[in-house]
Order: C-alpha cells, then structure tokens, then sequence
C-alpha cells in the first residue's frame, strides 16, 4: 500500500487526533490522555456534556488543524462484491484532512468551529472510547449499534423489585467483583449482605471501581452524587433519568434495588468491554457481515501514535515529532498491505474460476442439441405422464372399491351359510320331537292354526292397548297443561296480591287474613305416571296429577283457602273501600284542579299588568330618551351662541381699549 508523502508536513505543528468523529454507540469513556501548556492566560474550560472534572486551568495556543484519520465504511462487504475484500479503506488518501481544527477531547460534542474555541482547556479522552473514522452518511457503523433513546424517562422492563431477580443480580456482581480482585485494588471488603443491605460506602467504593474497569484513567474528585449523573449519562444508561442526586446520596432502602440494576448494567458494560479488547466478538461481527480487522489495525495506530506524540514536550522539534509516528504509520500500511495480500489472492482464485466456468459454458453452449425440439418433446411425455398417472388413480380407485365389496359379499355369504346350517339343526331337532312325541300331521295343521289365531288375537289386543295408552297420554298431557296454567293463575293472583297489599297476612289490606294461595301437589315429575309401569304403581304419592292410587285432585285438595266465601266477599267489601277512597281522592283532586285553575287566571291577570305596565315603561323610556336628545341639541346649540357672542364681546372689547386709553 502506498503512502502519500504529501501527507506529513514537516512545518506543520503537531495537533491531537481529537477532530476523529465518534459515530459508535459503544459508552465514551471520558478520560483522555491531554497535555496543557503554561502559555495562556488562565481561563475557564467549557464544560462538556459528559464529565466537569478537569482541574488544569492551563490552556495551550491555538495550532492549525492536525490530520483527520478517516476510513471509507467496510459496508460493500453486503453488496455484489461479497465473495471479495471486505476491507476498503482508503487510508493512505484520506488519512490526514480537515486542517481547521485545534486540539479536542475524544468526547463527543465538543468539536470548537472557530479560533476563539481552541484557546480553551481540552480534556483527555480515554483511549477505549474509539470514534469512527468514517467521514460522512455511509461511515463505517459499528457492530453495538444502539438505537436513539428515547424522550422521556423510560421505564425499566427489568423486575427490579423481584427478590429472586435481585438475589440472582447480586450473585452475580458479586461474583464479578470477586473474580476481579475488587477487595485488593479498593481495599475495601464485602460481605453476603453487602449488596442485600449496603452502606453508601459499598455503593461508592463498587461504583468508582466498575467505571474504572471501563475508564481506567478517571479519577474521581467530586461527590459521588456530583459524578454518578454525568457518568451516567455518558455511559448513556437508559434510565439515567430516573435516579436523583437525593437518591444517590441514600442509597439504601426502598431505592436500592434502582443501583442494583444500574450496578449489574454497567458490570455487564465492562464484561462486554473485556471481551471486546480479547477479540470475542470479532466471530459474531464477521457472521453480521461487519470486518472489524481494519478497526483494529487503525485502533492499534492511533491509541500507538498518539501515545507516542503526546511524550514530547511543548518546544519538540517537529521533525522529531513527525519521525515518532513514522514506524506507527509504515506498522499500519504493513498491516493493510498484508491483508490487502489475502484478498488479491482471494480474487485472483475466484477470476480463474470464472474464466474456466465461463468456458465450460461455452463448449456446453457449442455441443447443446436443439432446445426447441427437447422441449417439445419434453412436454409430450410429460402429458403422457400426466394421463398415465389419472388413469393410474382411476384404476386404483375401482381395484379398491371391488376388493371392499368382495370382502362384504364373502362375508354375507358365511353368514348365510351359518344361518342354513342353525336352520338344518333346528329342522331336524324338532323333526325328532315330533317323531318322539307320536304327533300327527293333522295334529301340527291344527297346532298351527291354533297358534295363527292366538297370534291376531295378540295383535289385535296390542292395538287395543296402544290406543287406550295413547288416549290416557293425551289426558294426562292436558291435565298437565290445565294443571300449568292453574299455577300460572295462582302465581298472578299471589303477585296481584303482593301488589295491593293483601299478602302477607301482615300486609296493609290483609288485616291479618292469609290470602295467598298455595297449590298441594307432589312435586315429581310427569314421566313417573306412566301407566303399566308396574314398579310405579306402589308409590301413588310420587304422581303429579294424582292425589291417591285412584284418583285425581279435588279442588279442596288442591287450593284450602275458601275463595267463592271468605276470600270473595273479603275482596268484594276491600274494593268497596278502596272504591269510595278513589272517590274522595277524585274529589280532593278536582278541588285542587279548580284552585289551580283560579291561581292561574289570577296569574294570567297579574301578566297582563306587568305587560301594560312595562309597555308604558317603555313609552317613557322613549320620551325620555326624545327630550333628552332635545335639551341636549339646545344646549349645545346656547353653548355655541354663547361662545360666539363672547368672541364678539372679546372683539368689542378690543376695539374700545385704543378709544379709552385715547380719553
């Protein structure tokens, strides 16, 4: 790969890689390796949105701008190329560009546009947090992506307030802690219950150790409640928004189980970081398609080159400061060239099997018979195909519906053939019999006829009895219906009566008589008085619609209340009553219909007053409003004369002044 020697400018001052645009998703680390400079007067850094923590207040002198390293994105790896080199970066013409920039931070947003910007304090910038060298809308993505958060505080999927959810959380960052020598490097131990139930030092000492395992160059200077809100939002925790600085300041309680999940995240953040620097997921990102190869040769560049220019002083020539990145820049176009290598011999295997495929197509192309034929000839056979296999379906169709009507008919006839050999046997027992018995011809003629007449007699006494049990099932199927709607009656008497407070006895109208019906019937079903049914005919209570073995219900069976006496002149005396309370109520009612009538004519009256009344109020009104008008048309009028003849009296009075002063 070759290398621009136009690139490097010997008279060019040496600037940070900070310009480098971050377009990765992975959390930014803010600590970054910075040099300050004793020139400059002593002026506040800007304040950046992820940490407010540097404590130098020296600024440096504003430099032009120092190279832009810049990758084109390894995004063709999806197209038609697939098969070739995933890796096409222009390095070598793109390395160093957009010389307008100072000295800058890796964090994002803080990218000054104007000169006055790079006289502030820069901070350093963690060498994990890697940006993405891509320079426009097709730069390279990486693999961790993550989609824009959302606004708002977003709600926490995680069962954070599980016991068993933040028993298992707990294990696990405890065993992490463990495996990581926390108690050695903080000096600080833990117990089982130190994440059960914390004090606000477990919380800081396990906080400022895990974002060290992210960030290893921060060093904590502030409060924890002044650097958890800042780290967070960096680190880009979803539910940053969440958690207060009254919270963080009292961990412990019912907010405990918010750190918890907040510590077991960035655990995870830091796991993940692990496996990233080992190389664990470069598998998972060559299955998506993404080569992460040049992101590691160009991360090895700069976290090396930068490292290297940054142990120089202030007044170091620049052409020993050029010669410090020269062996990482010929270490970087090694690497490309050897992959590069891989690659050209990767196409120069596939453009050989092109040419041999491309050839094998061509003799077969040559040698091929006439397709037009082969496919005429192919669609006849595959219509005698298709007709073979219908008639094949057709035929197997039948062959199976003969084979099932065989087997019946064999079946049918051994059936038949046990039938005459049963009939045989039969014939021939009873045809000893009968020779046993001395019995003659004329003795089984006359047998027999005897029997034939026993038999229409049989029948004829079977029709007798079917009719009779149909006529009783039709009674029974009345008196039945009858029997429903005299307890339909009852049931509408008994709620008339509860209607005009006749039931209860101690209902209004009762006057302490029972008027309410009750039909004595058994309650068994219809079904049970079959006759015939001999298994019923010794429980007669159990019939419905009889009231003993014999007999029906009578009606001082079925009702005990004596209606056509008692009841009916009790109810023909309580009409009566409630007749002639009708009547006093009609009466009363009509005299306060008359009153009404008389406060309305009165009212009626009264109206017509008001009305004349307010019509004269009117007319007055409207007279007032003429004379009104009136005077005040004279009155302006006289105040009109008036001034006039005070001007001409003015007037007078000046013209005598000269003939009195004359006197």
């Amino acid at each position: 790969m070759s290398q621009d020697t136009g690139l490097f400018s010997i008279k060019r001052p040496r600037e940070t890689l900070a310009s480098v645009q971050n377009f990765s998703a992975l959390p930014q680390p803010s600590s970054a390796l910075k040099r300050t400079s004793m020139i400059g007067s002593h002026q506040n850094p800007p304040y950046t949105s992820q940490h407010s923590r540097s404590t130098s207040l020296f600024n440096s002198h504003g430099r032009p701008q120092q190279p832009n390293f810049q990758r084109s994105s390894s995004g063709a790896s999806f197209g038609p190329e697939a098969g070739l080199s995933t890796v096409r970066r222009s390095v070598s013409n793109n390395l160093f560009q957009n010389t307008a920039v100072g000295r800058l931070s890796y964090a994002p947003n803080s990218f000054p546009t104007n000169s006055a910007s790079q006289q502030n304090l820069q901070r350093r910038s963690s060498v994990f947090s890697r940006p993405s060298m891509a320079g426009g809308p097709m730069a390279h993505q990486s693999f961790f992506t993550q989609g824009p958060v959302p606004a708002g505080a977003p709600k926490d999927p995680r069962p954070l307030r599980d016991r068993s959810f933040q028993a298992r959380i707990s294990q696990e960052l405890l065993e992490y802690l463990t495996h990581n020598n926390f108690e050695l490097e903080m000096k600080h131990s833990l117990g089982q219950n130190s994440l059960k139930s914390p004090t606000q030092k477990d919380f800081t000492n396990i906080f400022q150790w895990l974002y060290r395992r992210i960030d290893p160059s921060y060093k904590f200077q502030k409060s924890i409640e002044a650097e958890v809100p800042p780290i967070l939002k960096q680190l880009r925790y979803p539910y940053e928004k969440n958690i207060t600085k009254s919270q963080i300041a009292a961990v412990g309680g019912q907010n405990w189980s918010t750190f918890l999940g907040m510590l077991h995240w960035m655990m995870q953040l830091a796991q993940m970081l692990d496996h990233y620097s080992v190389g664990e997921y470069d598998d998972a990102c060559a299955a998506a398609g993404v080569d992460i190869s040049g992101d590691r040769v160009i991360f090895r560049f700069l976290t090396g080159a930068y490292h290297d220019w940054l142990q120089g002083g202030e007044d170091e020539d620049d052409d020993v400061a050029e010669k410090r990145l020269v062996p990482h820049v010929e270490a970087m176009a090694a690497e490309f060239e050897q992959s590069n290598e891989k690659y050209v011999r990767e196409l120069e295997v596939l453009e050989a099997e092109n040419r041999a495929l491309r050839d094998q197509l061509e003799d077969l192309e040559k040698n091929a018979p006439d397709m037009v034929k082969l496919d005429k000839d192919f669609r006849i056979l595959e219509d005698d195909k298709r007709k073979f296999e219908d008639y094949n379906s057709n035929v197997q169709g039948k062959i199976d519906k003969y084979k099932s009507r065989i087997q019946f008919l064999e079946e049918e006839v051994k059936k038949t053939e046990e039938e005459l050999q049963i009939a045989e046997e039969e014939r021939a027992n009873l045809q000893a019999s009968v020779d046993s018995q001395g019995i003659t011809i004329q003795d089984i003629d006359r047998m027999n006829t005897e029997r034939e007449r026993l038999q229409r007699s049989l029948e004829d006494t079977a029709g007798r009895l079917e009719e009779a049990h149909a006529r009783v099932m039709e009674k029974e199927t009345d008196a039945n219906q009858k029997l429903e709607d005299l307890e339909q009656v009852v049931k509408t008497y008994n709620t008339l009566g509860y209607q005009n407070s006749l039931i209860p006895e101690s209902a209004v109208n009762a006057n302490g008589e029972d008027y309410e019906i009750r039909l004595n019937v058994n309650e068994a079903s219809f079904s049970s008085s079959q006759m015939g049914g001999s298994q019923n005919q010794g429980s007669p209570e159990g019939y419905r619609l009889l009231a003993d073995a014999n007999n029906g219900y009578q009606p001082v069976h079925l009702v005990k209340l004596d209606l056509r006496g008692v009841v009916r002149a009790n109810l023909i005396s309580l009409r009566k009553e409630i007749n002639e309370r009708r009547k006093k109520a009609a009466e009363k009612d009509m005299a306060d219909r008359d009153l009404l009538n008389d406060i309305k004519e009165a009212m009626d009256e009264k109206r017509s007053e008001i009305e004349a009344l307010e019509h004269r109020r009117r007319a007055a009104e409207e007279e007032f409003e003429r004379t009104k008008e009136i005077t005040t048309t004279q009155k302006v009028q006289s105040d009109a004369q008036i001034e006039k003849m005070e001007k001409e009296l003015a007037k007078m009075r000046r013209s005598f002044i000269p003939v009195l002063k004359a006197c």
